[in-house]
């Protein structure tokens, strides 16, 4: 095929390195960032520089930040070409999706978005790598008038580029599960670090303190716009979450060993169970 990627940072760059790596397809990047562009095709991570003329791709990835994203599509999507699939790997869906449908129906084109769960503590064209999506999950967001062709082809480059369980869900339900499994851990790396003991922490941290941690250097940008636009399924786990750390900070305040114990027990018990059904095996 021939592929546009649009935006060269840490996801864009790396789709790019992957590509060029591991299929034969033809590569072309666009950043508004010039250099950017120049070290991609240095890297031999494209195969050329994006001239301006969106004819002739068969697959147009849109790698920007989500209000970017729609923004970009918004003013370009009437040049694309009628055959071309459009795709997206914003870490948001829902309503953002529906929005690019339309866009994308009223120019006569297809759109299905994709969401690679990968990444890095710090983002940019320079910490990519086309081994990021090696064994990782990867979810594909078609709606259910989709073609069934375009989401096989999405499948078949998620393989391609080295993705591990490849799950097909519905933007709906890609945002609900998403605040939990994403969104709910960047808050509460955010609000972990901001503890008066932080500086305080080296030579007393180990491997907790550093997976807790690992994801506040988010970027504060991308990550704002992706918690409004699902604020009401991220609202719904915080408040889970607050409802369940009460729980603990009560034993405390109660010096109530049985109940801090049986609140141990109960996630001991839960994530075991999780790990049992992530590897098949029976309650």
């Amino acid at each position: 095929m021939k592929i546009l990627v649009v935006g060269l940072g840490l996801i864009g760059g790396s789709i790019c390195k992957a590509l060029k790596k591991y299929t034969s397809h033809l590569v072309t990047g666009c950043d508004l960032n010039h250099d950017i562009e120049f070290s991609a095709l240095r890297d031999v991570a494209i195969d050329k520089e994006f001239d301006g003329s969106f004819s002739g791709f068969d697959l147009i990835i849109v790698s920007l930040f989500p209000d970017a994203a729609e923004s970009y599509l918004r003013e370009n999507i009437g040049k694309f070409d009628k055959n071309t699939l459009i795709t997206d790997v914003c870490g948001i869906k829902g309503s953002f999706s529906l929005r690019v449908k339309k866009m994308a129906e009223d120019c006569g084109l297809r759109y299905v978005g994709i969401h690679p769960m990968a990444g890095k503590e710090f983002g940019g064209y320079h910490n990519s790598s086309a081994d990021l999506f090696q064994k990782a999950n990867f979810i594909i967001a078609p709606f259910e008038n989709s073609r069934n062709e375009d989401v096989d082809l999405l499948t078949n480059l998620a393989k391609e580029i080295g993705a591990g369980k490849i799950v097909v869900t519905t933007p709906e339900n890609h945002d609900k599960m998403i605040a939990y499994t994403s969104q709910l851990a960047h808050i509460v790396s955010s609000a972990y670090v901001k503890s008066p003991e932080l500086d305080l922490e080296c030579g007393f941290s180990g491997g907790s303190f550093q997976d807790m941690t690992r994801i506040a250097t988010m970027n504060e940008k991308m990550w704002t716009d992706l918690f409004m636009q699902n604020r009401e399924n991220l609202m719904y786990e915080l408040e889970i979450l607050i409802e369940n750390l009460t729980k603990y900070n009560t034993a405390l305040k109660n010096a109530d060993s049985e109940e801090m114990l049986r609140l141990i027990a109960e996630g001991r018990q839960l994530k075991e169970e999780n790990l049992r059904h992530r590897q098949g095996q029976p309650n």
